[in-house]
């Protein structure tokens, strides 16, 4: 094995360390509906509201997400496991399929919101730049919902995990 593929194959093992959100994004516009499970999703700024969204630059959904221009980013509860393993492409689920389900709203900007999710934030693509393997979208957010109810769910060490909030007794 090679140095430079054996760093990559330590750098992956070493990101499997980092837990990460489970998020389902998705889009809806001319060029169709589609969505893509995401763990690598972070704030950038607060003022305006922005997200940066990473995509493996060999997915199918880049030309979807970049014609349609918007996206919304819907953070996973502990009890949609399945559909991040649906969007991760790890069931023989088809895309149509999965949006056939009675979960869905649409947003005020027409993406998909996965009801129950712990937030939805609907917003449009400023700008897509590559970075490696990668196509990393920054997202100017328009809209957010927010649940009141619900835990999360992480990606830990190549599986899923379910991050329960704790009550305090006072």
């Amino acid at each position: 094995m090679s140095l430079e593929n054996e760093h990559r194959l330590r750098f992956r093992d070493a990101m499997a360390s980092l837990s990460a959100a489970v998020n389902v994004v998705t889009t809806d516009g001319s060029a169709g509906c589609c969505g893509i499970t995401a763990t690598a999703v972070c704030s950038v700024t607060d003022t305006p509201p922005s997200l940066m969204v990473c995509i493996n630059g060999n997915s199918a959904m880049n030309p979807v997400f970049q014609e349609n221009g918007r996206l919304c980013v819907n953070v996973l509860n502990h009890e949609q496991e399945l559909m991040a393993r649906h969007f991760a492409g790890m069931t023989k689920v088809s895309m149509e399929e999965r949006f056939s389900w009675d979960v869905w709203d649409k947003g005020v900007l027409g993406q998909p919101m996965l009801r129950d999710a712990l937030a939805c934030l609907e917003g449009d693509i400023d700008q897509v730049q590559t970075i490696g393997t990668h196509l990393v979208y920054l997202v100017r957010i328009k809209q957010i919902t927010l649940s009141k109810d619900g835990h999360g769910l992480i990606y830990f060490k190549r599986n899923f995990h379910p991050v329960m909030l704790e009550a305090v007794q006072v």
